[in-house]
């Protein structure tokens, strides 16, 4: 599913962001990213959808290699691998239906398939009284809801969540968490970005910890391990 092999990201300014790294990451898992700021997630996570390419190494999704995509395919990588932002990155002058539906309309999918995608991902995350509403007239976790929906509705096989409760209070963040969750039941990759201590320690998954660009710890069910 994802195989990072011997990765390395290297700024013009020198600065060695990821130094090394060897992941696999099997179809179908839930895997937290966790470490100080700076360690090197961010970097981690842009790697994965193609914003910034490895210095060396090799990077696979589903055998494509990352490193040999060609600009033009870069589209058709970001429906299979969605990112989920902790700015939620909604166009505001568009409806939460047609924030959703973008992401169907620009691949020119047939209007009678975008309204029933739309609406089973409405579904999904329990926004569909609000499919009228404008991301100004929402709440922040009904925003991140919303930028869930919009990254699922492709039907991604991986999803990636960078901080995605960071902004959120505490009951606002587990209902995002149960969102995941159910997404992750239904056979998509989620790798998730933290520094949520609580949220990592209470529902137990596979927790990669990096620092200074490198692993330094990838537990089955591990614990985040770091004073939030």
């Amino acid at each position: 599913m994802i195989k990072l092999q011997d990765v390395w990201k290297v700024y013009s300014n020198n600065v060695k962001a990821i130094n090394g790294i060897t992941i696999h990451v099997d179809k179908g898992e839930f895997v937290y990213i966790v470490g100080p700021s700076g360690a090197g997630k961010s970097t981690l996570i842009r790697l994965l959808y193609r914003e910034e390419r490895a210095t060396q190494g090799e990077i696979f999704i589903n055998n494509v290699r990352l490193s040999s995509l060609r600009p033009r395919k870069i589209p058709a990588l970001r429906r299979k691998v969605a990112v989920v932002f902790q700015d939620f990155k909604l166009l505001p002058t568009l409806t939460v239906f047609e924030n959703i539906a973008f992401a169907l309309e620009v691949i020119e999918e047939h209007p009678t398939i975008i309204q029933k995608k739309v609406n089973e991902a409405l579904d999904l995350v329990k926004l569909k009284s609000k499919a009228k509403f404008v991301p100004g007239e929402l709440s922040g976790g009904e925003q991140q809801r919303a930028a869930i929906a919009r990254a699922f509705v492709n039907s991604p096989d991986v999803m990636i969540a960078d901080e995605p409760t960071g902004n959120l209070d505490p009951d606002t963040a587990w209902s995002i968490m149960d969102v995941l969750e159910s997404i992750n039941a239904k056979g998509t990759t989620i790798m998730m970005a933290t520094h949520n201590k609580e949220i990592v320690n209470t529902l137990k998954r596979r927790v990669i910890a990096i620092e200074r660009g490198r692993v330094v710890r990838d537990e089955a069910r591990g614990s985040y391990g770091y004073e939030a």
